[in-house]
C-alpha cells in the first residue's frame, strides 16, 4: 500500500541545509495498522507530511497504491488526496458553520458527486462512526470525541486505499481516546490500512506494527504480537 525507497528530506533556509529524513526505508501493506512514533522533531510530521502528498519537495521514491507519486504535479497530487487517503488531525479541521453531515460531504462535493449521492453516504459514514443522530450537530455542539469521530467520517467518506492520522487523539480526554483508537481498529479489522502519528506511548496497545523514528532516521521497525 506505501512503498518509500531510499527517502532523503532537506529544508535549506540561506546557507543551512537540514537533513531533516535521512535514506528512509519501508513497506506498509494493505490491512495494516502502524503507528509512527518518535519525539518531537525526530521527523515524523515532515514523514507524514509526504505520506499525505503534502509535500513533494524530497528526494526518493514514493508509491501509494502501486502508483509512482514521486514526480507528479501539484494538481495531480490534489486529485490522489482526495481519492487515495483520508485524513484525521489533531485539531479536527472542521468547518465551524457546517453541520456533520455537511461536513462529511466535503469529500464528495470536490469530487463531483450529486447532492442525493453524497447525502446517503455522508449519513452512512456517520451512522457508521456512532454519530446517526448527530447529523445536524455544528461542530460547537459536540464532544471532541465526536468532533474526531465526525473528521473520521470524512475521512472515510470516498473510500481511500489508506487512512493516515496526524497525533488523532492529542486534543482528547482519556476515554475519548481509547474510543477513538478502537475506532481506528474497528476500521483495520474491516480491512483499511491505517497509519497513524503519534507521540503517545498507549498507542502501541492498538496497533500492530510500531516505527520509530529519531533525527530523521527509522531507529526500529517492530512488530507488535
Amino acid at each position: 500500500m506505501i512503498e518509500i525507497r531510499k527517502l532523503d528530506k532537506y529544508y535549506i533556509s540561506g546557507e543551512i541545509r537540514l537533513h531533516a529524513l535521512k535514506d528512509i526505508n519501508f513497506v506498509i501493506g494493505k490491512g495494516e495498522i502502524t503507528a509512527i512514533m518518535g519525539s518531537s522533531g525526530s521527523g515524523k510530521s515532515t514523514l507524514m507530511n509526504i505520506i499525505g502528498c503534502l509535500d513533494r519537495m524530497y528526494e526518493g521514491t514514493y508509491i501509494l497504491d502501486g502508483i509512482n507519486v514521486s514526480n507528479m504535479t501539484e494538481k495531480e497530487l490534489c486529485g490522489i488526496r482526495n481519492t487515495k487517503i483520508g485524513f484525521v488531525f489533531q485539531s479536527f479541521n472542521l468547518l465551524s458553520k457546517l453541520t456533520a453531515l455537511e461536513n462529511v460531504e466535503l469529500p464528495l462535493i470536490y469530487g463531483g458527486c450529486d447532492s442525493a449521492s453524497r447525502h446517503e453516504k455522508a449519513k452512512a459514514m456517520l451512522e457508521q462512526v456512532g454519530l446517526g443522530d448527530r447529523l445536524h450537530h455544528k461542530p460547537n455542539e459536540l464532544s471532541g470525541g465526536q468532533k474526531q469521530r465526525v473528521a473520521i467520517a470524512r475521512a472515510l467518506v470516498n473510500d481511500p486505499a489508506i487512512i493516515l492520522a496526524d497525533e488523532p487523539t492529542g486534543n482528547l480526554d482519556s476515554v475519548s481516546k481509547n474510543e477513538i483508537m478502537e475506532l481506528f481498529v474497528s476500521l483495520n479489522r474491516q480491512g483499511k490500512t491505517v497509519a497513524v502519528v503519534s507521540h503517545e506511548p498507549e498507542t502501541r496497545k492498538y496497533v500492530k506494527r510500531i516505527l520509530t523514528f529519531r533525527d530523521g532516521m527509522i531507529i526500529k521497525d517492530e512488530v507488535i504480537s
